[in-house]
């Protein structure tokens, strides 16, 4: 991996998960795949279609999700309104990822009005805890505001506002703004600039932060960290899979080049994660576009491998230049 530019030799060993797992193993998630992964320091995930993923984010108990939004400025465009919106834009998501509806009792049943299904909204409170102090800490090392979405006037069994202000007495800095999550989607709409840190249970999580990826122009771009309470953590783009491009070279890699970002500094390896960062700034800026960015006047339209081959490129020039 081009990272490795900055950090020396990398040993990186590949497992498979999701329906390649099942056809050759007969399990989504199989335990040659746990093995690799708990032999680790840190698991790049793909995406898959069908099976694993969760019970993956099980096994580690990867209950924190942080999902960062901010547009690369070489995509901002100065006289586009949207881009004024957003400049600036800077928005941390954290979302509990291994309890709620994914989580909770689900199943086919039948009664005497017909088939039915049903999935669960499970929260224990220490559950909600232990993730709303991740979000207290995350938001007075930023900027001091913490939005907590929910919708307690429908579901008022699940108290996230109660329980969130429980855990806020011991982070007296950090302002607490529970706000219903219909409201939340519709002011990140309006006035995304407004938000600092997002706390949100694991749907209304996966939901908001697909908006953030509208608002920096694709969800192509968006990154994303699990990690557990050891700081051991699952790196993958937010984007889950799309079969309807498969084998196209259409899809854009920034997303998990942004997930290796993360991964680096989770690890201490800032100077490396700085310069990979840079190198994509650096190849946006020459007009090199996939097709979910939708190209526009002098801008160049590139495959998949493409633009990865030009960031490639760009980060062995950063490292000879930083040896001279």
């Amino acid at each position: 991996m081009s990272a490795s530019l900055f950090l020396g030799p990398l040993v990186i060993n590949y497992a498979l998960i999701g329906q390649p797992a099942f056809e050759k193993f007969g399990n989504f998630f199989p335990p040659q795949t746990a093995q690799i992964c708990e032999a680790s320091d840190g698991i790049l995930f793909g995406a898959v279609t069908k099976g694993g993923i969760l019970e993956l984010r099980q096994h580690f108990d990867f209950f924190t999700n942080l999902r960062p939004v901010r547009p690369f400025e070489t995509l901002l465009h100065k006289s586009s309104l949207q881009s004024q919106k957003i400049q600036g834009l800077d928005i941390l998501f954290v979302r509990e990822l291994v309890s709620g509806i994914y989580f909770g009792p689900s199943g086919r049943e039948r009664d005497e009005n017909g088939s039915y299904g049903y999935h669960t909204m499970k929260y224990y409170d220490w559950e909600i805890s232990r993730i709303a102090r991740v979000a207290l800490q995350k938001a007075k090392e930023r900027r001091g505001l913490l939005t907590v979405a929910h919708k307690e006037n429908a579901l008022p069994q699940i108290p996230w506002s109660h329980l969130v202000q429980d855990e806020a007495k011991h982070f007296p800095d950090v302002v607490v703004e529970p706000m219903l999550v219909d409201n939340l989607a519709m002011q990140l709409v309006r006035e995304p600039k407004r938000f600092d840190v997002i706390l949100a249970g694991n749907l209304f999580g996966d939901i908001l932060s697909d908006i953030g990826g509208a608002l920096v122009g694709s969800i192509g771009l968006l990154p994303s960290a699990s990690i557990n309470d050891r700081g051991f953590g699952l790196y993958e783009a937010i984007h889950g899979t799309a079969p309807d491009i498969a084998g196209k070279g259409i899809a854009n890699p920034l997303g998990t080049m942004g997930a290796v970002a993360l991964m680096l500094q989770q690890w201490g390896e800032t100077h490396a994660a700085t310069h990979l960062i840079q190198a994509i700034e650096t190849v946006l800026a020459l007009g090199y576009r996939t097709a979910d960015l939708a190209p526009q006047g002098e801008e160049i339209l590139v495959n998949t491998e493409n633009l990865t081959e030009l960031i490639i490129q760009q980060l062995s020039e950063l490292a000879l230049a930083n040896k001279e």
